[in-house]
């Protein structure tokens, strides 16, 4: 006999008994777990360990099931997870939402509502929550503003993955939102962008990445007049190729962390190069791709940017250059200190052979008489006598006798002696070295 499509439906009910059946939880209810008795002539088991937050992705959820047997459940519960579900009717989620009086939290990401109609007194429901994930659901921008429009105290919400190329207008703000992440969609145009301040004029967090923005195209009244309250915003990956889209990042009146990794503008500079110019640039700006910004840094930084710029002709530098000259003055190039290990010549005497032999004097004995065999080719067997050219006629010469010692330990110079004498010589008398 053939199964029917109702057969396969599952519905949050039925998930919710299967995943917190206390057969799945054999070391107790754990911290936060609440014990719950069985409605009556209800299907859900006679307990379940339900938490306060509820996960409950990939389980294949399309219905939401009874509503009475949800509300008699869930009356504790603050969050809940249905991503990666089938969920395709705004009505079935109402319906589970509805159920669930102190909802803050909220996500649907992964759940197939494209071109699926959110009517206005649906979305009342929707009412408690303050968070509320639609990461890839191809949600429309109808629905977004549906969302928004019955969600008064909604601050964080997540469109990421959605395919859009543009934002739509609506007559109606939604005052509470403090952050929007929108990452990984197909902005391009500022046009667009600046719509976010006129749909959300709290909006404090901004994140743009993996979005193809190619420019900040609007003057400091207008970024003023439209993102009062934006503290922070994420560019990484995005389309920026111009210093003055930089600089256009300090309209913003209240802007203190900047992210802008990846963009075409800083691909040709170093490391050092792409966060001292990015910081010079955005004094205000305490936090900037995720690290935090001391006062030692940003002295440091506006000096490289001095520097950077003070032989380009005139008209190519950047209105930030004269600020920072009227601060700390021309500076003058820095001096090129060379780091590299200084080396020593001292001559090198072995029976009528006598070489002239650059040491470092960072290594021991031991390294000297491994190089001096390998370079001269000397036996194994062999002693080391240090002459120094300007005491020797008063402590004669001086037996390296320590492997391990640093020969800059012995005060070697230039033009000092290293005598080499076969062990079986070694006995030879001071006058004869």
């Amino acid at each position: 006999m053939e199964s029917s499509d109702e057969d396969e439906v599952r519905t949050f009910v039925q998930v919710l008994s299967e995943k917190y059946n206390p057969e799945n939880f054999p070391y107790g209810q754990g911290v936060g777990v609440v014990v719950l008795p069985r409605p009556p002539g209800s299907p859900v088991k006679d307990r379940l360990f339900l938490p306060s937050a509820l996960v409950l992705n990939d389980s294949g959820i399309s219905k939401a099931g009874d509503r009475q047997d949800i509300a008699a459940s869930c009356a504790h519960v603050v969050e809940l997870d249905l991503s990666h579900n089938q969920l395709n009717d705004w009505g079935e989620i109402g319906t589970i939402v509805s159920s669930i009086p102190h909802l803050d939290f909220l996500n649907l990401s992964m759940n197939p509502l494209s071109g699926v109609q959110l009517e206005p007194n649906m979305a009342e429901v929707f009412s408690r929550v303050r968070r509320l994930v639609l990461i890839n659901t191809q949600v429309s921008w109808d629905t977004v503003h549906t969302l928004t429009q019955h969600t008064p105290e909604l601050e964080e919400l997540f469109l990421c993955l959605n395919g859009y190329n543009s934002v739509s207008e609506s007559q109606t703000t939604c005052p509470s939102l403090r952050l929007l992440q929108i990452t990984d969609n197909q902005l391009q145009d500022w046009a667009e962008v600046r719509k976010f301040g006129l749909l959300y004029p709290s909006l404090s967090t901004l994140v743009l990445a993996n979005n193809s923005v190619d420019s900040v195209g609007d003057t400091k009244e207008t970024l003023e007049h439209l993102f009062p309250n934006l503290r922070s915003i994420n560019l990484n990956n995005s389309g920026l190729s111009k210093w003055i889209d930089i600089e256009r990042l300090n309209f913003f009146p209240k802007l203190v962390e900047v992210k802008a990794k990846g963009i075409p503008l800083l691909q040709s500079y170093s490391t050092e190069e792409r966060r001292s110019l990015l910081l010079a640039q955005l004094p205000s700006v305490m936090v900037l791709n995720g690290g935090a910004v001391s006062n030692g840094e940003r002295e440091d930084a506006e000096r490289f940017f001095i520097r950077y710029y003070q032989d380009c002709p005139e008209q190519e530098r950047p209105e930030r250059y004269r600020i920072l000259v009227s601060k700390y003055g021309h500076l003058a190039p820095l001096a090129e200190v060379d780091l590299r290990p200084s080396l020593t010549m001292v001559v090198v005497r072995w029976g009528d052979r006598v070489e002239t032999v650059s040491l470092r004097l960072e290594q021991t004995v031991g390294d000297l008489k491994k190089h001096l065999k390998g370079l001269l080719q000397l036996p194994n067997g062999m002693r080391l006598f240090y002459i120094d050219r300007e005491m020797c006629s008063m402590f004669g010469p001086e037996e390296l006798k320590c492997g391990t010692r640093a020969l800059h330990s012995y005060g070697i110079r230039d033009g000092d002696e290293i005598l080499v004498v076969p062990r079986d010589k070694s006995r030879c008398s001071s006058s004869g070295l």
